[in-house]
């Protein structure tokens, strides 16, 4: 099959990109900069140079390269992140999930590509609700003000990939290489620096996803005739005050205080509360089952373990 990678340089598509040429896959990655691409040329990879923001310039790129699968991994997130300028600091993320992902959809269509694969997010569901979140729990009501934009964005994403017959992996959140959470990730120095307390009673469920386990998915949905959305985490969604305490002691830092929650909110606003305190976990039956999908790592527990135990040379 012949894939079209967009944001394949980035944290997941580095892991894709490989599994996919070792599959026999033939790969067309996008790329902006010469330095990426020579970089993916080594690889085997077909490299196109192109503004996935540019709705002329995609069209051409992806007609040219007339793949039979489009993927939109494309992101451009901070390495540090200020939760009370959230909508500043994913404004570029959230126009590449937007008229991005209309570009690329409107590109696969006009080369024939019969498969749109999308990276989505698996912490966007309503809060006030009991349980595990599956595919048709519905969003964030009333989101704070700093991650509105973000969801209204994902939201696009998902209805334009949904209208061209695609798929939308809902992701947890990212650990492993190239992630916050790696050793020399800015979340993992916080940590080490114990800048990161437990806001509240530390209530907020995190369903975490291994980047390995993400491309897997993404490769084993190419072959999929899934359709609509599918969370892609692992089977232990956890809270933050049982996750963080064992980050802290893999990362050999001091273990993490405690913080109320009104005194948080003056410091890391009211997203940052919310992301601490009410996040809810999803879970993965489904993609497990239209996928024939599993987790390389089923716990963080274990993918923690291997990432972080011996600064990450386990991968």
């Amino acid at each position: 099959m012949r894939v079209f990678v967009a944001g394949a340089t980035g944290v997941i598509g580095s892991r894709l990109v490989p599994l996919l040429l070792s599959t026999g896959h033939d790969v067309i990655g996008l790329a902006r900069s010469s330095s990426a691409g020579v970089a993916l040329e080594k690889l085997g990879v077909h490299v196109v140079h192109a503004d996935a923001l540019d709705h002329a310039a995609m069209r051409r790129a992806v007609r040219v390269a007339a793949p039979d699968a489009v993927v939109h991994l494309l992101t451009s997130i901070p390495a540090r992140i200020d939760p009370k300028q959230m909508s500043r600091d994913f404004a570029q993320t959230n126009r590449l999930r937007a008229q991005g992902t209309l570009n690329l959809v409107d590109a696969a269509r006009e080369a024939g590509a019969r498969r749109v694969i999308t990276q989505g997010l698996a912490y966007v569901y309503e809060p006030n609700s009991t349980g595990l979140a599956t595919e048709d729990a519905p969003f964030w009501h009333h989101p704070p003000k700093q991650f509105g934009p973000v969801l209204a964005a994902l939201r696009e994403l998902e209805q334009l990939t949904e209208e061209a017959g695609g798929l939308t992996l809902r992701l947890g959140h990212l650990y492993g290489p190239g992630t916050m959470y790696a050793p020399d990730g800015a979340f993992a120095r916080q940590v080490q620096a114990r800048k990161v307390p437990i806001i509240g009673r530390g209530t907020a469920t995190f369903s975490f996803t291994h980047v390995d386990d993400a491309a897997y998915a993404i490769a084993a949905a190419l072959d999929s005739k899934a359709r609509g959305a599918l969370n892609v985490v692992d089977d232990e969604p956890a809270k933050v005050c049982e996750w963080l305490p064992v980050l802290a002691r893999l990362l050999n830092a001091p273990q993490p205080f405690h913080v109320p929650e009104a005194l948080a909110r003056l410091v890391i606003g009211s997203w940052g509360v919310a992301y601490m305190t009410r996040l809810r976990g999803a879970d993965n039956a489904n993609a497990r089952h239209a996928l024939d999908w599993h987790p390389k790592y089923p716990s963080w527990r274990q993918g923690f373990e291997a990432e972080l135990a011996l600064g990450g040379s386990a991968s």
